[in-house]
């Protein structure tokens, strides 16, 4: 059980706290971004080194250690990505009456210079792992890579939540490049084949005379895989996933749920006929 069970919740909890802590330091004043990015630098080399040294390892230890190098890593990426420190080399909106092939265009413009590092990272990462015993790191890193390409596309081509409100200042412009949609061709394909190949993951994890160590593995990049299917199943599922990581988004991008929040209350100092009749009905006493 503890082979099945720990990793899970492991690969759970790395995830949505990595997840969290990026958002929040994205979303920090610019001021801060050099503090951010001189800490990232720090943790890429110390993530790196724990990888190439966890990729001769059979033991379980090994496993947990290369799979968090490989999350660390990744999220350093992202980090420096968001905070706009390393995109592309287009940095404003796309222009209105746009085709969909030359945003198509002007959206790989914007990203250009952080997807070919990642790429570079990537082959990095096959090359010193190639043949080891423990690869771990790598399968997270590239599982983490080709799910958010699969939902960068699925922005582009459409669907209804966007989650545009959880940009950091510094990248609002990619706001014209995403579609709002109800469906698109690609989200069915992108789900289904992403979850054969979680299924065989866990399946193999499973299968008789494998060793816990690499069942642990399995499981914990099973499960990353699992979690990137199910952001995915966010961009279309009426969930107000922003509760997930509340603590990490500033308060002004956070979803209003209470009246005494102001919700409630924009509503009623609002000039639309509903507000007007819920004075008349004497709840305009609230303000």
């Amino acid at each position: 059980m503890v082979d099945y069970g720990l990793p899970v919740l492991f690969a759970l909890f790395l995830w949505w706290s990595s997840t969290g802590l990026v958002l929040y330091l994205d979303n920090l004043p610019g001021a801060t971004f050099r503090w951010t990015l001189l800490g990232g630098a720090i943790v890429l080399v110390v993530a790196l080194f724990i990888l190439i040294i966890s990729s001769a390892s059979t033991s379980i230890l090994g496993a947990y250690l290369g799979f968090t190098a490989g999350v660390l890593i990744w999220g350093v990426f992202e980090m420096s990505y968001f905070t706009g420190f390393i995109a592309g080399p287009r940095k404003t909106a796309c222009p209105p009456g746009c085709s969909n092939g030359k945003r198509f265009g002007l959206a790989i413009l914007t990203g250009l210079y952080h997807e070919l590092l990642i790429i570079g990272m990537v082959l990095f990462l096959v090359l010193i792992t190639w043949g080891e015993a423990n690869q771990v790191g790598t399968w997270a890193f590239v599982v983490l890579w080709l799910m958010r390409w699969s939902a960068k596309l699925n922005l582009f081509l459409g669907v209804p939540n966007l989650n545009e409100d959880w940009l950091p200042e510094q990248l609002q412009y990619l706001r014209g490049y995403m579609v709002k949609r109800p469906m698109n061709l690609l989200f069915p394909i992108s789900v289904t084949l992403a979850t054969v190949i979680d299924t065989l993951m866990v399946a193999a994890a499973f299968a008789p005379g494998v060793e816990s160590s690499e069942t642990v593995g399995l499981i914990l990049v099973a499960t990353l895989l699992g979690l990137a299917i199910l952001e995915h199943w966010f961009l279309v599922l009426p969930f107000p996933d922003e509760w997930l990581w509340s603590w990490a988004l500033p308060r002004s991008r956070r979803q209003v749920s209470d009246p005494d929040e102001g919700g409630l209350l924009r509503l009623i100092e609002s000039d639309s006929p509903l507000p007007k009749r819920l004075r008349r009905q004497g709840l305009g006493k609230l303000s």
